[in-house]
């Protein structure tokens, strides 16, 4: 019983953790509500034992951050559900911040039922995603040239996912990294990355204006920066589709950007991998020669 199961197996940081797992040998399986090698609907408890079926490790992510009914129970259900079912090690994707965050928030729940499990345990707190701006929802404003964001001049340390990835496959595997500080996993068969907590950034903060300017260079394009209020960026965004709720929850982390909170830089890369973290012109060089920005991409 040594299987993987990668969930969110379709997403930007799993697909990647996935790839790299099979890529080392290790015998891995994908978990998501569409295009997984096994469906796995949070909302459907009834599910989910198909998915976990010899399972040894077990990569966590939470697809829907936004507040609501059932939403702070269910990883934690399923980490009930994983360890009961024979998963003995956790890794949990969660998020910078989350440990003062409202005990409404879904990751804080999740981190405290992922302490608690009894397995051998590893949480990442990343930043903002490098890959924000070249796969997901900055991915259109790149290409429409402005980048209208409520940040004014702060700044963050975009962290690459292939970073969070290499952190992550490391942890489920047991693999590299230094001493483990606490939690079921701070020695025997729990691996050098047990009871650890890392912080996941990339070397530098940067603002979103030498941002936009870096992004010119690598694309081609001609890109800026537009600072807009919290208002204007929740109507601009619900006005082309995105909920109320997670426009506002969105609004809020950007705000929070503005106002200096996250720009510090974390260490865990180097802890976790023995390596400085991945630079963000790096990513875009990537990115660029791959196509991200290309038409039809």
């Amino acid at each position: 019983m040594n299987t993987i199961l990668v969930l969110g197996g379709t997403g930007t940081t799993g697909r990647r953790v996935a790839r790299r797992l099979a890529a080392q040998g290790h015998p891995v399986r994908t978990a998501a509500r569409t295009g997984g090698d096994h469906r796995l609907d949070l909302d459907d408890p009834a599910g989910w034992a198909p998915a976990l079926d010899g399972v040894s490790a077990l990569y966590l992510v939470e697809p829907a951050l936004r507040p609501g009914t059932g939403r702070r129970e269910r990883l934690p259900l399923l980490v009930d559900h994983a360890v009961a079912a024979g998963v003995r090690r956790l890794v949990l994707l969660s998020a910078y911040g989350v440990d003062h965050a409202e005990d409404s928030h879904p990751l804080k729940a999740a981190q405290q039922a992922v302490r608690d499990s009894g397995a051998h345990w590893t949480i990442l707190q990343p930043g903002w995603f490098a890959q924000n701006f070249s796969e997901t929802f900055w991915r259109p404003a790149v290409l429409s040239g402005v980048l209208a964001l409520p940040v004014g001049d702060g700044r963050t340390p975009f962290v690459d996912a292939e970073d969070i990835a290499e952190v992550a496959a490391a942890a489920l595997t047991g693999d590299g990294g230094g001493d483990g500080d606490g939690g079921a996993g701070a020695g025997g068969d729990g691996g050098r990355h047990a009871g650890r907590t890392y912080r996941l950034t990339g070397p530098r903060a940067i603002g979103f204006g030498e941002a936009a300017a870096l992004l010119s260079a690598a694309t081609g394009r001609t890109v800026r920066h537009q600072d807009v209020t919290a208002e204007q960026f929740i109507a601009t965004a619900t006005a082309h589709g995105t909920p109320v709720e997670a426009a506002r929850r969105l609004a809020g982390l950007l705000t929070e950007v503005r106002e200096g909170r996250g720009a510090d830089l974390g260490d865990g890369t180097e802890q976790a991998l023995g390596r400085p973290p991945r630079t963000f012109e790096a990513h875009l060089a990537e990115a660029a020669a791959a196509g991200c920005w290309d038409p039809g991409h």
